[in-house]
């Protein structure tokens, strides 16, 4: 029973130290994540991505410099004239940076396919409005200031 309690304490620390890493936006934290995000869990999320009742959303996207098509799942909330994207690793994420210089995406949300234009970063006092109270309090933990607003095109 001993060592199960040691156990238990030393997964607790951890995952305190892992929240606060990623709060603090330290570097080889945040690598590491992305990185297990960009090979283990999106190819998989991109699976079911952009149908209803998905959990993520996909954003197609073109890269800035190569122009090579991408796709990326991220969480998607409707905003009035479009979406806004929680940016858990700041407005540095590729597809981000793709998406403000090109000034366009596609979004594929709840089985729909939406022309996106005018992508602006705006803070957590204009956007967390939009999420549930749920993610809002992710947010908070995690540290996620950072968000895009994209609007439908033609609204």
């Amino acid at each position: 029973m001993h060592v199960l309690g040691i156990s238990a304490a030393a997964v607790v620390l951890l995952a305190a130290l892992f929240v606060q890493s990623f709060r603090a936006k330290w570097g080889p934290v945040q690598r590491a994540v992305r990185r297990f995000n960009r090979d283990v869990t999106n190819p998989r999320q991109l699976a079911t991505a952009g149908r209803p009742g998905a959990y993520a959303a996909v954003v197609h996207h073109r890269g800035r410099v190569s122009g090579t098509a991408y796709r990326t799942p991220a969480v998607a909330v409707p905003a009035g004239d479009g979406f806004v994207f929680a940016l858990p690793y700041g407005p540095g994420a590729d597809w981000v940076r793709n998406v403000l210089a090109a000034g366009t995406a596609t979004v594929e949300h709840e089985g729909r396919s939406v022309e996106v234009q005018r992508p602006r970063l705006v803070d957590e006092s204009e956007a967390n409005r939009f999420f549930p109270p749920r993610e809002q309090r992710m947010h908070r933990v995690f540290g996620v200031v950072d968000f895009l607003h994209v609007a439908e095109v033609g609204r």
